[in-house]
């Protein structure tokens, strides 16, 4: 049987031909629970998810339970999060506060793409028989870690509904 390593390369070696190493954008599509990496236009990678635990309708405000919806960036990793490795969503943006404001709410924050939270590793896959989390999306921690590799800081992601 293969090495994690070598599938891993194997998956890369048609975007590495394409000069492309590292997926540019993450598509979330939350009424499928799905994480779509993209390179070029093309899904090259594609995972299950678990949202907040209230997910259909956008993030409003501060403790609502609802992921996000919208075009943000990934704007940094944290390999010492209380969850499997995170990468954190640039929620909330202008409009989003702008919004919490008139509303005279928090419009929340610390939104991440991550993994199981530590010491809950062996959860695996059973982690999305329901949504759980207060806002964020989750993966299991072999999916972050190739998330992890595959996003580089700055890439585009859009949560649609």
């Amino acid at each position: 049987m293969p090495s994690r390593r070598a599938v891993l390369g194997a998956f890369l070696a048609p975007l590495a031909a394409h000069g492309q190493a590292q997926a540019i954008t993450v598509l979330v599509r939350k009424a499928r629970r799905e994480l779509l990496l993209l390179s070029g236009g093309r899904v090259v990678r594609t995972y299950a998810v678990a949202l907040g635990r209230t997910p259909s309708g956008p993030k409003r405000s501060q403790g609502d339970g609802k992921t996000p919806e919208g075009d943000y960036t990934i704007t940094g990793r944290n390999r010492r999060s209380a969850y499997h490795r995170s990468l954190r969503i640039s929620y909330p943006d202008a409009s989003d506060r702008a919004r919490a404001r008139r509303a005279g709410v928090s419009p929340g924050g610390d939104i991440m793409i991550h993994g199981l939270p530590n010491g809950l590793g062996s959860l695996g896959a059973a982690h999305r028989q329901q949504d759980w989390t207060e806002g964020c999306i989750a993966v299991t921690n072999e999916e972050i870690e190739e998330i992890w590799r595959l996003v580089p800081d700055g890439a585009a992601i859009r949560i649609e509904p």
